[in-house]
């Protein structure tokens, strides 16, 4: 019988950058769903390698050099971050290939290993499942009623939580494309 949404544990993950480098993390978001529920929220502000910020970058997300300046680096930070991925079936981003890259770019550069599951996109499951004319994240929020701060990467997290969690109801058979 294929897993349901109450068989399975995920990981939504959320990466802001500094910079158009994949190891320019400077927010991250990771919201925990167990069995349809969320069971953890994490947000936290990381000090990038570099501080120089890119002009656009922190036009889209507002945060700047002096707001993590004195925050951990990700190779820091990664001790209390790993333990949501423990047990976790899949992770889940939208827009997967960007946070992917992130994770194992500030995982590589720090040392670290990277969680090893598979990425689930919300972008590629909303797409199969609604048909709706933008997948992006504030578009697919509007559709399905859910509360967005877009670009502050709790809020993405948990969107793209409350995303696969709906869409993977609606489509259980996506779960075979991840697992």
């Amino acid at each position: 019988m294929a897993p349901t949404l109450d068989d399975i544990r995920f990981v939504a993950i959320d990466f802001e950058t500094a910079d158009p480098k994949r190891d320019s993390a400077c927010a991250v978001g990771l919201v925990v769903v167990d069995r349809g529920d969320i069971v953890a929220r994490d947000y936290r502000l990381i000090r990038p390698p570099r501080p120089q910020f890119n002009p656009f970058c922190v036009q889209v997300h507002g945060i700047h050099w002096e707001d993590v300046r004195r925050e951990p680096t990700f190779g820091d930070l990664w001790p209390e971050l790993a333990p949501h991925f423990e047990g976790a079936d899949f992770l889940c981003a939208h827009n997967a290939s960007f946070d992917k890259a992130v994770l194992q770019t500030c995982c590589r550069d720090a040392g670290r290993t990277p969680p090893a599951q598979p990425f689930l996109c919300t972008v590629q499951l909303s797409r199969k499942t609604w048909g709706l004319p933008s997948n992006k994240l504030n578009c697919v929020c509007d559709h399905l009623g859910i509360d967005l701060r877009h670009h502050h990467a709790g809020s993405d997290a948990e969107a793209c939580a409350l995303i696969a969690m709906q869409g993977l109801r609606e489509n259980p058979g996506f779960l075979g494309k991840v697992l």
